[in-house]
């Protein structure tokens, strides 16, 4: 009887955030090394479900950074980074479109095993993405930066209840596939879908304020504390590039941005549907 009450509690405690956010659009990207861990994918995709059932529009976007790493190394194609961008020329192209369309096929087959409906989409399709070079001073192939979102059948998919998928590739002017950094791309597409939030699931529990101590986790955060912490060197190295698409976000008119573990079991749910949370979010 206790162990009853104490789960009624806490459908209780959820009820407030269902309704706020009920009708709302979350961003979430999901990638990294988690996205292959079977009982952390599980959870994740568990939890995006549920927010489709809780009445909210979940949009996910996906990476596939160590798989395509892996398999470029497989066909002997060294891999280079420019301020943490993937140089990729034409073959490198192929692969990394092959290797994210399989990933979104796998993602998309799991959600509907877990009783929701998703669809996976590439941003090259129906010129739902288009980009720009990602750096006109270096040339780093056919690699691009988010120049125009067309969320046309995003917002189809939604409406009818549907789980858009993400692919992180985009059409340049040529017509051809580019690689595109997934968290510019989720963040995007959450400015883009005037989304309620914008959730960024990493390897880490958040922002702290010492890397090595998950007890200094910042569990809310404000843009102009953010950047004091940037100019301070708190927030560097990988976290930068995650923090700035989470400003970008909050810039573009999304209300909250979050950075949670994926790691740790319904993170999403935990996050959104409690109190306290268990990430850091930032506001405007």
């Amino acid at each position: 009887m206790e162990e009853a009450i104490k789960k009624s509690a806490v459908l209780i405690e959820a009820l407030p955030y269902i309704k706020k956010f009920f009708n709302k659009v979350v961003v979430i990207k999901y990638g990294g090394s988690y996205l292959h861990e079977e009982e952390v994918r599980s959870s994740v995709l568990r939890d995006i479900v549920f927010m489709r059932y809780a009445g909210m529009k979940p949009v996910l976007v996906h990476g596939g950074g160590p798989d395509i790493s892996k398999r470029l190394e497989a066909e002997s194609i060294e891999t280079r980074f420019v301020d943490g961008l993937r140089v990729t020329c034409e073959r490198s192209m192929v692969i990394v479109d092959s290797v994210l369309t399989g990933i979104n096929d796998e993602l998309v087959g799991e959600i509907n095993s877990h009783g929701g409906e998703a669809f996976g989409l590439s941003g090259k399709e129906n010129n739902m993405i288009r980009v720009v070079p990602a750096l006109a001073e270096r040339d780093l192939g056919y690699v691009g930066k988010v120049d125009a979102i067309d969320t046309t059948v995003i917002k189809r998919l939604t409406e009818t209840n549907v789980i858009p998928v993400i692919c992180p590739v985009g059409k340049g002017a040529d017509g051809k596939p580019y690689n595109i950094n997934a968290d510019e791309t989720a963040s995007s597409l959450a400015v883009a879908l005037d989304a309620e939030k914008f959730v960024l699931m990493t390897n880490v529990v958040g922002v702290m304020e010492d890397k090595d101590a998950p007890q200094s986790l910042y569990h809310s955060l404000t843009s102009k504390k953010v950047q004091a912490l940037i100019k301070e060197g708190v927030i560097a190295g990988g976290m930068l590039p995650k923090v700035t698409a989470c400003l970008y976000a909050i810039k573009g008119g999304v209300r909250k941005a979050h950075i949670v573990s994926a790691g740790l079991q319904h993170a999403l749910l935990l996050e959104i549907f409690t109190d306290t949370g268990i990430g850091t979010e930032i506001t405007k």
